[in-house]
């Protein structure tokens, strides 16, 4: 499950993890908590923009054979609530992921950093056995934390996972669901993104890779000898 604050977010940053994990036979999840709306085209309305949005990680997570969750919230007012937390809390449990990805904490983009702490919180409550909601509870793996050029503060890659070149065949294909991948005026999205992929793969000796950062607290290595 890759959790982002927008729809599209996930599906650059971790779109090959995403494409090579669903070509393995695991089922993908993206979840975003608002659906980036207001980077509307000229010519269209806020909310025409937002069900486009909706239809574009539709179309992006059915190429994955996967699934796509769009909650309610407005781009760029994602609220710091209970509530929002206890949404995914109940998509955690639902969809029983075995890992979480998402957002480093530190952003530019105020739905980037809180989106963060929500999947933290999220995780978290999801797990609690104690906490009784509708369905029991499930404790998901990470969260690993994507590449984004608007997370770069602080962001140290830990893990590269290799992107096979199927894999990857599928991300390119799969993000061009997206118009803002290709069309924004402000930012060259998928071609970044692209050799961003190529780059962290000559890091780690592979075709491509994605780079993945972790908390402090998990960098352990433990060992019965050296």
């Amino acid at each position: 499950m890759a959790v982002g604050g927008h729809v599209g977010d996930m599906e650059l940053t971790a779109g090959g993890v995403l494409a090579g994990a669903a070509i393995k036979g695991d089922k993908i999840v993206t979840v975003a908590l608002t659906g980036g709306e207001r980077g509307n085209p000229a010519g269209m309305s806020v909310s025409e923009y937002r069900e486009q949005k909706i239809d574009e990680a539709n179309k992006f997570a059915k190429e994955l054979g996967g699934c796509a969750e769009v909650l309610r919230h407005t781009d760029g007012e994602l609220p710091d609530s209970e509530d929002v937390k206890w949404e995914l809390c109940d998509l955690i449990r639902k969809y029983k992921p075995n890992v979480l990805i998402t957002h480093w904490s530190s952003s530019m983009h105020k739905d980037h950093a809180l989106t963060h702490d929500i999947v933290n919180k999220s995780q978290f409550y999801a797990g609690l056995a104690s906490i009784e909601r509708d369905l029991p509870a499930h404790y998901a793996g990470g969260p690993y934390y994507a590449e984004n050029w608007e997370d770069p503060t602080g962001f140290k890659p830990y893990l590269y996972v290799g992107v096979t070149k199927e894999a990857y065949e599928l991300w390119d294909k799969a993000i061009n669901h997206h118009w803002f991948a290709l069309n924004s005026s402000s930012y060259p999205y998928k071609e970044y993104y692209s050799l961003l992929k190529r780059l962290r793969g000559i890091d780690v000796r592979r075709e491509y890779a994605e780079a993945f950062a972790v908390d402090e607290r998990h960098k352990r290595i433990v060992r019965d000898d050296i």
